[in-house]
């Protein structure tokens, strides 16, 4: 991969397995990241099941192993006194595509508070008008990719209906006349303050990509689950974030985890909540295929639908009770504000049509994660399993 990339968040659970699979490829990486998300860890007496090593370790490790080296630059894309230092380093490298893996990720963490409501907004939208901006001042051909979330198409909202890769065709009534087909955004029904960020910045690609001429993509991505990539198990050093707290876990691997270690899975409300999924090799292999496939300057934004299941919950407790039948399931008052039970049926055809080999679950996955949990189980902060963040 003959590419200079900067990868926004290169330190975080998919940007650093992203940045090694890309430097794996041939491709000169950039990471420019503040580690905000170790401070959260700090911040909410969390921490990665996994020890994960510095980032500075992790390069190192990286470039004695692969003979090739990643640049790094910690530096808060959020921060307008930093735009200047920002487009002077996109500058230096040449950079041809920017990956942006830099927001804060989570809903609940999202809606715990004043004072994280305001962080997510602030982090989400000025980071992500900051590198926007520096497109437009110094080189209009970068390719800007960024990492949204299934989450803006709401849950439920519109019964009966596939979730189409970002647009609509419609048609609009005037008097008893009906206009010929337009494409148009899909309703937005973000369910949290993070959620709504990416609403908000589906406007922002809209705006840039009209008015600029940009290239943008912009991925919905389903639910993460699996820890490790080809890369992070090559050395201690180079392992990934194994998060499993109510906040940063995703919903996935905190079953499994608590299967593992014989503690009761907690599914809020009655489980019949149907969300989308995607395994991290799968989450690397849409990057990859995004970066091969820029849209053209002028064209539209091109959003794809990054997943390649569905579950309900109760299923996905039950399956996993089926493969592991110690596993026990409680229920807990649902903390979030969302319906009780939804379908959710979803295109992903660009991707599939592009060549993506769908990494369904299966046991031997489920497995591999349940032996990380027992590897590391002397790490385990059961408190943090329980909800933390509340809808109120």
């Amino acid at each position: 991969m003959n590419k200079s990339i900067s990868i926004i968040g290169g330190d975080g659970f998919c940007g650093w397995a992203l940045s090694l699979r890309l430097s794996n490829l041939g491709a000169k990486v950039i990471i420019i990241d503040n580690l905000s998300r170790r401070n959260i860890d700090k911040e909410i007496n969390s921490d990665s099941l996994i020890p994960i090593y510095t980032i500075e370790e992790r390069i190192n490790k990286w470039e004695e192993i692969s003979n090739k080296k990643i640049e790094y630059y910690n530096i808060d894309v959020s921060n307008y006194d930093n735009f200047n230092r920002i487009c002077e380093i996109l500058k230096k490298y040449n950079i041809d595509t920017i990956i942006h893996l830099g927001e804060q990720r989570s809903a609940p963490y999202s809606m715990k508070n004043r004072n994280t409501r305001e962080y997510t907004i602030k982090n989400n939208l000025l980071g992500n008008n900051l590198l926007l901006d520096c497109i437009v001042e110094i080189n209009r051909e970068i390719h800007f990719i960024h990492l949204g979330t299934m989450g803006v198409y709401g849950y439920g909202t519109i019964p009966n209906t596939v979730i189409p890769e970002g647009y609509l065709e419609i048609k609009m009534k005037k008097n008893d006349e009906w206009s010929e087909p337009v494409s148009i955004l899909h309703p937005s029904y973000p369910g949290s303050i993070y959620h709504l960020t990416k609403t908000q910045e589906a406007l922002y690609f809209q705006f840039y990509a009209k008015n600029y001429k940009l290239k943008i993509t912009d991925l919905h991505q389903g639910i993460v689950w699996g820890v490790s990539t080809k890369e992070t198990r090559m050395a201690p050093e180079l392992m990934n974030r194994f998060d499993y707290d109510s906040d940063y876990g995703t919903v996935l691997n905190r079953f499994l985890l608590q299967s593992a270690l014989n503690i009761p899975l907690t599914i809020y409300g009655n489980g019949n909540q149907t969300r989308a999924f995607i395994n991290i090799e799968n989450s690397l292999d849409c990057i990859v295929l995004a970066i091969n496939n820029p849209p053209r300057a002028g064209d539209k934004v091109n959003i794809y639908n990054q997943m390649t299941e569905t579950h309900r919950l109760i299923d996905l407790a039950n399956k996993i009770k089926e493969w592991f039948p110690s596993t026990q399931i409680s229920y807990l008052d649902n903390p979030r504000f969302e319906l009780d039970k939804n379908d959710l049926v979803v295109a992903n055809d660009k991707f599939l049509n592009l060549g993506l080999k769908p990494i369904k679950l299966n046991y031997d996955s489920a497995n591999e994660i349940r032996n990380l949990a027992n590897l590391y189980s002397n790490r385990l902060i059961k408190d943090v399993l329980y909800p933390m963040s509340f809808w109120k």
